[in-house]
């Protein structure tokens, strides 16, 4: 059995400086690998285990979105209310292919940037905010039915081309496009 660990820092003085290690409480934490174990199976069971509560999932993160649009927009943008849609859409976009709703990352990706890269939030046009919002919440919806990859294709390229626009016409020359988050099915 390895020695235990110190519970204080331990302290290294040299003649021009001090090497100070901080204990490793995290050391215990750390379960032993089992023959025969394999974690990442054990991890995609778990996710599949919840996958039947994704829906509701995503469907709440898209009220949390429309919620912070709706905020954002009555406050004019202002800094905060403009912080908390980036992190509603943020989320989305991180979240959706995990939950099963790749097509809608690309959407969520879009408002993000649009917010990320205008200079000044609040000469976004609130119709442009609104496509976008109204874009996700229709991926979302929609998802399942057999023109969804067509029609959010079809979505996000005019959006990302509506908001190049504006970015343009605001000085940004900012990329609207990247490359997919997860391969669309």
């Amino acid at each position: 059995m390895p020695p235990s660990k110190p519970s204080e820092p331990r302290v290294a003085t040299f003649k021009d400086h001090e090497v100070i290690t901080p204990p490793n409480r995290l050391a215990g934490a750390i379960g032993r690998a089992v023959e025969g174990d394999d974690p990442v199976a054990r991890a995609e069971a778990a996710l599949a285990g919840l996958a039947g509560e994704f829906p509701g999932w995503m469907h709440d993160e898209c009220e949390q979105l429309d919620r912070a649009r709706r905020v954002a927009l009555a406050a004019g943008m202002a800094a905060p209310q403009c912080a908390m849609l980036f992190r509603a859409a943020h989320d989305i976009k991180g979240q959706a292919a995990t939950f099963g709703f790749p097509l809608v990352c690309a959407v969520a990706e879009s408002l993000c940037v649009l917010i990320e890269e205008t200079r000044d939030p609040r000469r976004i046009p609130a119709a442009l905010i609104d496509q976008h919002v109204d874009a996700v919440r229709a991926v979302i919806r929609e998802h399942d039915r057999p023109l969804a990859p067509t029609v959010a294709e079809e979505l996000t390229r005019r959006l990302r081309e509506v908001s190049g626009e504006f970015l343009a016409r605001e000085g940004k020359n900012a990329p609207v496009a990247s490359p997919p988050i997860a391969p669309v099915k």
